[in-house]
């Protein structure tokens, strides 16, 4: 029995990264807790005064500091005195206050005051003399209302329909009066709602998908049909409440069912009371809002509102001109494509679309990479290519018309690494092409409010801290704000993950990755492999960023735990040429090219002779799930031990939207070739199941039609179902982590898991806000 009697030297070494398990908790708990290991590395700004000013909060894990900057006059400075502020709320509130942890998050700075709240009142902290007294200010908005640009109004939902509210003397009206069970106002489809994680963190709906006219006058909304969209159900075996089950049922769409969710655009006057719908057949929304997405949006003078428009089989994409005075729809402009036709190769990214006064800035694929070409509004005459390259467009940050030009960033401009970003400039003709970041980093761009004259710039590589300054557009520093602090994280033994490039299976493309060496690493040794899967092809699995968590979640912590650790993004995924991303258009189970993994992993393990092919295990989370139990259902004589959470594992009981994005529209051979259960005869390494009971995104009925053929085929394997978890299990996570882990260290390290137990982890509201930004 294992841990029975006298070990080798061997199994001694190899087991003792199991006792690295407290590290593997404080890595997972990196994500959760923003500031407990590494400090500065993002900046959130707050925009004051237009945008001409900003103010944010640095976590230290314990308190924040919060800075207030003025790019025009380049000064960085605490927003206040920290400890008078402390000393003066004190004395104020009664109430003990640590200068180091302050009682509040958010703060309204002025130029003579600092008002927040806490201790369950707003208070105002004169900043002359620090006196801290009760105020009378307007507090934070609600959550689920969007406010007006001018401040004065908000719109929310209430019932199934619209209603707008006074912000200076709360009077409230209905702005629609028509909604209806299943035909509502403002919100997006059912199946992406998130009403499980809704409800466990108190919040009855998210806020309504409208977007507000430039003059605070109306709103652009859209009336959600899903009256013949298939019903699904979710049974709840104990509810929070102590009674009996209970039945959720949910709107969602199948692939390839008649039935999707639908958007009809409608135009609010919120004064006048009118209601301008839309003259053109609705929107298909099988995954998200348009408002939401940014597929629909106002011109800059609120004279029209524009939006994309896609077939079912997304190989057109349209743009149209909406008249908010009376509906009329017009066509500006279009393309078709043998496959889709995306406005960005990133499917949560917005579109990389800008209308200009008389011209459209469109993104298009055409010459095999993602590039800008200039349309005529008017006449939807194509003017010219603007940019050009074997790289690639990422986003459109500023247009500057008088001058004739635009800005964005764009990878593959670096060689040593093509998804690195890089901020550029060239004129609307094409001429005149240039690097505002010149060097070999990648760059994330903060835009401020209303265009002004600078952008934050966060600049970093997979192992180099971020380093946020506030650029001009020139390039030129206006004011360096933090360098993340990483000391308390290499404190714990960590080091930064290699940036590697290998050969594809095709043994001629190039694709890139990172690979994490375990904790305490020794050459000597032989270390057990996991390869941590998210295939796409809608998202990157691996960041160019310094990435503390995302997509990177679990990489980090199995590291910790004595596992090299592989993550890369193989064909079929976003980011590059046209043709790299099509690799997976109608082999949706290729995506990120499992093949391109075992490939990986040979080559890397022949200059690493640390790596132990023989001990190699897949993780994954969501499509990574669906990955994970692939890798071991196709290539069994690779991996021997697979953990697959949450997983799609059958394209036919999945969201279209998704489905037939990157398999094809009406093309039932395919979706059946994208599921793992018919193959569940082929399974011969351990697998280890988990799904959460309330899982509303990828219903548990994939991972339970998979058990039942894997019995049915004879096969053994674990499963855990989660009793109330959703997708994320956001509430259970250090519970389900730790079993993955303990599962790990079992069957590739041959070794008992220990009994620690890590504390649970309560996800905190910096946390939820990014997952609701």
């Amino acid at each position: 029995m294992i841990g029975d009697g006298p070990r080798t030297a061997a199994e001694v070494a190899v087991s003792a990264g199991t006792a690295h398990q407290p590290i593997a908790e404080q890595l997972l708990r990196r994500v959760a807790r923003p500031g407990e290991l590494v400090v500065g590395d993002k900046v959130r700004p707050q925009w004051i005064d237009g945008g001409a000013r900003f103010w944010y909060a640095v976590s230290d894990g314990v308190g924040r500091r919060f800075v207030l900057v003025d790019p025009g006059a380049g000064t960085r400075e605490p927003a206040f005195d920290h400890a008078r502020l402390a000393a003066a709320l004190a004395a104020a509130s009664g109430e003990r206050v640590d200068p180091e942890a302050l009682p509040f998050m958010a703060i309204e700075p002025t130029r003579t005051a600092v008002e927040f709240g806490a201790f369950g009142a707003y208070w105002r902290c004169r900043l002359d003399d620090y006196a801290c007294e009760r105020a009378e200010f307007t507090p934070p908005g609600n959550p689920l209302e969007v406010r007006s640009p001018d401040g004065k109004l908000a719109v929310s939902r209430r019932g199934h329909d619209l209603w707008a509210r006074s912000l200076s003397d709360g009077r409230e009206w209905a702005l629609t009066t028509d909604g209806a069970p299943d035909h509502q106002y403002g919100s997006g489809p059912d199946s992406t709602g998130n009403a499980t994680l809704l409800r466990k963190i108190g919040l009855p709906y998210l806020p309504p998908a409208v977007a507000w006219s430039p003059d605070s006058t109306k709103v652009l909304a859209h009336r959600t049909d899903e009256r013949r969209v298939r019903q699904t159900h979710l049974v709840e075996a104990g509810p929070a409440d102590g009674g009996a089950p209970r039945l959720h049922t949910q709107r969602y769409a199948y692939t390839g069912d008649a039935f999707v969710p639908q958007a009809e655009l409608v135009v609010l006057d919120v004064t006048g009371g009118t209601v301008v719908r839309a003259q053109a057949e609705p929107l298909l929304m099988p995954q998200l809002s348009p408002i939401t997405a940014q597929w629909a949006w106002w011109a800059p003078d609120g004279s029209a509102v524009y939006y994309l428009d896609r077939p079912r089989d997304q190989r057109t994409l349209t743009l149209h001109r909406l008249d908010p005075a009376t509906g009329e729809v017009t066509t500006v402009l279009g393309e078709s494509g043998a496959t889709r036709v995306e406005p960005n190769q990133w499917m949560y990214e917005p579109p990389i679309v800008r209308v200009l006064a008389d011209e459209v800035l469109w993104y298009s694929q055409r010459d095999g990479w993602g590039h800008l070409y200039r349309y005529d509004l008017r006449t939807g005459a194509l003017l010219g290519q603007v940019t050009s390259g074997p790289w690639a467009v990422r986003q459109i940050l500023r247009v500057e018309e008088a001058e004739r030009v635009v800005y964005f960033t764009a990878s593959g401009l670096v060689d040593e690494d093509p998804y690195r970003r890089t901020v550029c400039r060239v004129g609307l003709d094409g001429s005149g092409f240039a690097q505002v970041t010149d060097d070999v980093l990648d760059h994330v761009v903060t835009l401020p409010d209303d265009g002004q004259e600078y952008f934050i710039d966060s600049a970093s590589t997979v192992g180099t801290p971020p380093v946020s300054r506030v650029r001009d557009w020139s390039g030129k520093v206006l004011v360096e704000l933090e360098r993340a602090d990483i000391s308390r994280l290499t404190a714990t033994g960590w080091t930064p993950p290699e940036r590697f490039c290998v050969k594809a299976a095709d043994g001629v493309t190039d694709i890139y990755g990172v690979l994490y060496r375990p904790r305490g690493f020794d050459p000597a040794r032989r270390y057990p492999v996991v390869d941590n899967l998210y295939p796409g092809p809608q998202v990157n699995r691996v960041a160019p960023c310094f990435d503390p968590g995302g997509m990177g979640l679990d990489a980090e912590p199995v590291a910790a735990l004595g596992f090299v650790v592989v993550a890369l993004d193989g064909r079929g995924t976003p980011g590059r040429s046209k043709s790299f991303h099509d690799a997976s258009y109608g082999r949706l189970a290729d995506a990120g090219c499992l093949a391109d993994h075992v490939a990986a992993l040979r080559q890397l393990a022949r200059t690493r002779p640390w790596m132990d092919l023989d001990r190699v295990g897949a993780f994954g989370h969501s499509g990574g799930g669906f990955a994970a139990a692939r890798a071991m259902l196709d290539f069994p004589e690779v991996y021997k031990a697979g953990v697959a959470l949450s997983g799609s594992h059958d394209a036919r009981h999945f969201n279209p939207g998704f489905v037939e994005t990157y398999d094809g529209a009406d093309a039932p051979e395919a979706w059946a070739r994208t599921s793992n259960v018919g193959l569940a005869d082929r399974l011969a390494g351990r697998l280890l199941l988990v799904h959460g009971e309330m899982d509303d995104q990828v219903h548990p009925d994939h991972t339970l039609r998979l058990a039942d053929r894997l019995i049915s085929a004879g096969k053994d394997f674990e499963l855990l179902v989660v009793p109330g978890a959703e997708h994320t299990f956001i509430d259970c996570l250090a519970y389900v982590r730790t079993r993955c882990w303990d599962f790990l260290v079992r069957e590739l390290m041959g070794t008992r898991p220990p009994a620690y137990r890590p504390a649970p982890i309560v996800i905190g509201p910096e946390l939820l806000g990014e997952l609701f930004a």
